[in-house]
């Protein structure tokens, strides 16, 4: 069933193209093919948060007056390293998750997944530099995949990953024929070229080397 309220949390030191790669895909969704009617950007407070580069978002909800969600997404960035202390960010998104369709993090969000208990017995992925962080977690079985999906839990590798996985959660719902013209119009078809040496890199993950 798809969605109707899809909310995206934001925090000081998110990554930019973490959350704004899948706002992009969701509005293209809502726009164009009968997507969710309300894409919601959710912060801690209403005032602008600046994010890992510099850019400044202005939420349209705080964690006050924001409405159950069906569906929330978790960014990653430096800022993530704070907020899986932040009780309040953490409950916020454990109460979210109770009643909520599926939920998803791009890159580090899954360390803040983790820390609202809802990796617990599961696959997920993140960033290649945090895989070594997310396996010392206990609870998660870690994976090298560019996203995975395991019941209503979504996570991706970094930063455009977070494209990649919306796609594939798109189709799952609304079918294939949604996706594609998600897809089409948004023309991202990435052509697989990889540069330079680092998929010879060790720390690379998986699905790199594979490439």
């Amino acid at each position: 069933m798809s969605p109707r309220r899809f909310g995206i949390l934001l925090f000081p030191g998110a990554e930019e193209l973490d959350f704004v790669g899948p706002w992009e895909m969701l509005r293209m969704w809502s726009l164009y093919a009968g997507g969710p009617p309300e894409c919601l950007l959710v912060a801690q407070q209403d005032a602008p948060v600046e994010c890992a580069k510099g850019m400044r978002v202005l939420p349209q909800c705080d964690f006050a007056t924001c409405p159950p969600l069906d569906a929330l997404l978790v960014p990653g960035g430096q800022g993530t390293r704070t907020e899986v202390d932040n009780p309040v960010l953490v409950d916020f998104v454990r109460r979210q998750a109770a009643q909520a369709q599926v939920v998803m993090s791009v890159c580090t969000g899954s360390l803040v997944l983790h820390a609202a208990g809802l990796l617990q017995g599961r696959r997920a992925t993140t960033h290649w530099g945090m895989l070594p962080r997310l396996r010392t977690l206990p609870g998660v079985q870690v994976v090298e995949e560019r996203f995975v999906q395991d019941g209503p839990v979504w996570s991706s590798a970094g930063v455009s990953a977070g494209i990649d996985m919306m796609l594939a959660y798109i189709a799952q719902v609304a079918g294939a024929d949604t996706a594609g013209q998600v897809q089409f119009a948004s023309e991202y078809y990435p052509d697989g070229i990889r540069y330079g040496e680092q998929p010879r890199d060790p720390r690379a993950p998986a699905y790199v080397r594979a490439g």
